[in-house]
């Protein structure tokens, strides 16, 4: 297969073992080795590929294509034992950017994306917390979300024109079509036509089933996202493509909207004590009231993590005056000695085009605040905020690097609630998972205003009994997020984490959708197969990594 690769491309093929090695993991709990590596050039290198896996002689039946580009997904979306493509090494370019809209191929680093789109002083806000070390495409695969996702929605939303190589080995471009460009799409006696035609005619027959299988939650990337096709006037299959993870094309270029960000924000900081966590949905509906452009929090055990790593935190922070920066967190320290270890710390952040505009938001929150008796305090400079923002942002990162005899360990990791169900589901919650709490210790992060909890558990991966108790646990608390008519994965998507979970969190009947949907596309399975639909549990728990 490597000669072939070799001499039917432009772009890299590699088997070494560094490159494998590489590839065999992303930032989930999971490793699986590709058989080989390849780095496209170009459109039509990628048309090749594609057309090289469809011919499904003896030799080849079994390969797939699964498309990888910065690694930092924690479902295992991009993991595979065929064929990985690495869209990070020469689809990397940012085609054109203005004040409205912005384009560029999907190995792009968001952070190298918004300095240009800055310099129209736009941004993308849909971006996650690995916003420093993600790429636009991984953004659009799983359908990211993160701090502003409270106010500015999800990455679907920012999605103009999708350019994606399809099974059929052709390049399509997909947006939104009025009703007249839709018949002519219809009309087609194409690839694209046909795909068209299925797509509107199960939509269509299935009307009622998709409108009740929506999950009456804020955000949802479980499954695919076949009722947000259909809007008004529009018919807009890039928010199938979205959310996909590379299951039903390979996207080759992606143009966004740009939204204008607010110049002036300032945090409004509570602390929650374990007294007033019986109050929290109440809070949370209170800070929603005030319309803050986001609304975070981070558990106690965070709070430690960052007090016990405080010189790698600096390393982050680079303050121009540690002096000042002691100053800023002397209260929090205070607050430690004299009444203890807040159990939450919740973060309102809010933003204005006027100073006065702010100022008054934040006064009205605090008041509100004080209602509840519990303590509050607003930001007073931008490094400050800054501070409470790399405690939330860097938490999993600590986890990751610094606890030594322990291993991070997503598969709880992005759960969604109504955020109405606070107090009775985190108590819940909170229960089945420290039913285990001689495997494991975690810790919470949030975004607490829609109900999205991020719990990454400490294991050691290394102990076979610890590895068993990974399926018990997601079942239970799966089982309860269920009960809650809420969503397995809020953001992060399904990837060989999930998708073995979908037909409990759907049903069969939406589940036979999903399959329906995946061979209109891709009716030889040759795009990151086992993600979405067919997925192997058996699979992905025997690729759990042991160290």
């Amino acid at each position: 297969m490597e000669n072939d690769l070799k001499d039917l491309i432009y772009g890299e093929v590699d088997s070494s073992e560094a490159k494998l090695e590489k590839f065999s993991e992303d930032a989930s709990i999971f490793k699986v080795r590709p058989q080989i590596a390849v780095a496209p050039k170009s459109v039509e290198d990628l048309k090749k590929l594609v057309k090289y896996v469809s011919t499904k002689d003896s030799p080849k039946k079994h390969l797939s294509l699964t498309v990888r580009s910065a690694g930092t997904d924690m479902s295992g979306g991009p993991l595979t034992d065929s064929i990985v493509v690495d869209m990070n090494r020469h689809f990397n370019k940012i085609v054109s950017s203005d004040d409205q809209f912005a384009t560029a191929e999907p190995g792009v680093f968001y952070r190298d994306f918004e300095k240009e789109t800055l310099r129209h002083n736009r941004i993308v806000p849909s971006y996650p917390a690995s916003r420093e070390l993600c790429t636009i495409g991984g953004m659009v695969a799983n359908n990211s979300g993160g701090e502003k996702t409270f106010s500015y929605g999800k990455t679907d939303k920012y999605i103009a024109e999708l350019k994606v190589v399809l099974s059929d080995g052709n390049e399509y471009v997909f947006k939104p079509l009025n009703q007249d460009e839709l018949e002519i799409k219809l009309q087609q006696q194409d690839f694209e036509g046909e795909i068209y035609r299925k797509m509107h005619q199960l939509l269509l027959d299935n009307k009622e089933l998709i409108k009740k299988a929506k999950p009456p939650v804020s955000k949802n990337s479980a499954g695919y996202a076949l009722w947000d096709i259909i809007q008004d006037d529009y018919f807009d299959l890039t928010k199938l493509i979205v959310g996909s993870q590379g299951t039903l094309g390979i996207v080759t270029q992606i143009k966004f909207r740009l939204i204008e960000p607010k110049p002036l924000s300032k945090m409004l900081i509570i602390f929650l004590k374990a007294k007033d966590m019986p109050q929290l949905a109440d809070i949370a509906e209170t800070l929603r009231e005030q319309k803050p452009e986001s609304i975070e929090s981070y558990d106690d055990n965070t709070f430690r993590l960052a007090i016990k790593f405080f010189p790698e935190l600096l390393k982050v922070l680079k303050p121009k005056n540690i002096l000042t920066m002691w100053w800023h967190l002397l209260p929090e320290f205070w607050i430690l000695f004299r009444v203890g270890m807040p159990k939450l710390v919740i973060m309102a952040e809010f933003t204005s085009n006027k100073e006065v505009d702010l100022e008054a938001a934040l006064q009205r929150a605090k008041e509100e605040m004080n209602k509840f008796c519990v303590r509050s305090r607003i930001t007073k400079s931008k490094d400050e905020q800054r501070e409470f923002w790399v405690i939330r942002r860097e938490s999993f990162n600590l986890l990751r690097n610094k606890i030594k005899d322990k291993h991070t360990a997503p598969f709880i990791d992005d759960i969604i609630i109504n955020p109405h169900h606070l107090n009775t589901f985190l108590p819940q919650l909170r229960k089945i998972i420290d039913k285990y709490q001689q495997y494991l210790i975690y810790t919470v992060a949030a975004h607490i205003g829609d109900g999205n909890f991020h719990i990454i558990p400490l294991m050691n991966l290394e102990n076979p009994q610890t590895r068993a108790i990974i399926p018990k646990l997601a079942d239970e608390v799966y089982a309860l997020v269920n009960e809650f008519n809420g969503s397995i994965t809020a953001e992060h998507n399904d990837g060989l984490v999930r998708s073995h979970y979908l037909r409990d969190m759907y049903g069969d009947a939406v589940v036979d959708l999903f399959k329906q949907t995946k061979q209109i596309f891709d009716p030889q399975n040759i795009f990151n197969p086992g993600k979405k639909v067919n997925a192997s549990k058996a699979f992905a728990l025997s690729h759990i990594k042991q160290k």
